[in-house]
């Protein structure tokens, strides 16, 4: 196995600030060890597709964790949907420490990975939920925000999410440019101007409050 190589905290620092974001020192401890942790486990379990320590800190992490420079998110319940390897959720509950998240995944072996790093990096306030977004309700309720990142079929969730069994108040979404107008023709829900994420691939947040019945 080769040695994996982790960023330093200099790197992470400059990194995080690109995107105005502050961290101190346990918590870049923490990206550290999270990174570490996805490498390893990337080597048998297909967790990501972004290979390389500086790209996982760029599009990950900060992607993830620029949401709370657009939102007041510190003591929010959180429900991440699909989260994969963590991201946005796992990634923003490290700069949170009083917010409380649900990462709702229903690949057992990406749900391990989670439980791993929740445990070694000592995170409270964090559970994983093996289970398809679909079948999920009542566990996750009430909650401020539902997140997702790596989702595709955005008419199904968007329903989902403004069902009774949900009560979710408002989604925030990691979508590709090109996605926006299919996105924003939910009528479920009023979106807020369009965010553009910083130094990314054509990335934007989009940022939904349920329509009261």
């Amino acid at each position: 196995m080769s040695s994996i190589v982790v960023p330093s905290e200099s790197t992470i620092r400059k990194a995080l600030s690109e995107f105005q974001i502050d961290a101190n020192t346990d918590q870049v401890g923490q990206i550290q060890e999270y990174i570490k942790l996805l490498l390893l486990w990337n080597e048998k379990v297909n967790l990501t597709a972004i290979r390389d320590p500086l790209e996982i800190l760029y599009r990950h992490f900060c992607e993830s964790m620029f949401a709370t420079k657009i939102v007041d998110l510190r003591r929010c319940r959180l429900a991440d949907i699909g989260t994969g390897a963590g991201f946005p959720g796992l990634a923003l509950r490290i700069l949170l420490p009083a917010a409380q998240v649900v990462l709702v995944e229903s690949n057992l072996k990406k749900a391990a990975f989670l439980a791993e790093v929740v445990r070694a990096l000592g995170i409270t306030g964090a559970k994983v939920l093996v289970s398809r977004y679909e079948e999920v309700g009542k566990e996750i309720a009430p909650v401020d925000f539902l997140l997702a990142r790596a989702l595709g079929e955005f008419e199904l969730f968007l329903k989902w999410a403004a069902s009774e069994a949900v009560g979710a108040k408002r989604v925030m979404l990691w979508v590709g440019a090109g996605d926006i107008e299919q996105v924003c023709k939910s009528s479920e829900w009023t979106w807020e101007p369009t965010v553009i994420v910083p130094l990314s691939l054509r990335r934007v947040l989009l940022i939904g409050t349920k329509v009261a019945d």
